[in-house]
């Protein structure tokens, strides 16, 4: 897999550093929109060397390539998820977890003159089938 995680950096002009190719495996590897600390909590003890800046520094890079999108659902916590397929999110309101689901067909009314629509998220709140048994 980190042959094909090295292509894919080399593709959009990053340098494929092991540091790199780590986090960008770490994305692949996860679907739970983890946070900088979920990160680095995760590969700190893979790479010793590794600071909270060398992962908000990486992940910025990947945004400006387009490889990874920044999500923010609580106003203080960032999470991170691969760009992939058009999806929707549901944030459990009890535990908190972010979960991709199908996204909606929305029809929008015309929107006021000027207006150009590039990107709609969709941020579903509920509770998760285990918060719902609770």
């Amino acid at each position: 897999m980190q042959d094909t995680i090295k292509q894919q950096l080399t593709q959009v002009q990053i340098s494929p550093s092991f540091t790199r190719v780590k986090i960008l495996e770490f994305l692949k590897d996860t679907r739970h929109h983890p946070t900088v600390d979920d990160i680095y909590q995760r590969l700190v003890d893979e790479l010793p060397t590794l600071s909270k800046t060398t992962v908000y520094n990486v992940l910025n890079l990947f945004e400006e390539k387009q490889l990874v999108k920044s999500l923010i659902f609580d106003k203080a916590i960032t999470r991170y998820e691969l760009i992939v397929d058009q999806h929707a999110h549901f944030q459990c309101k009890d535990c908190g977890q972010v979960f991709d689901v199908p996204k909606p067909q929305v029809i929008y009314p015309p929107l006021q003159a000027g207006f150009t629509v590039v990107e709609d998220d969709v941020l579903l709140k509920g509770l998760c089938p285990d918060c719902s048994q609770k």
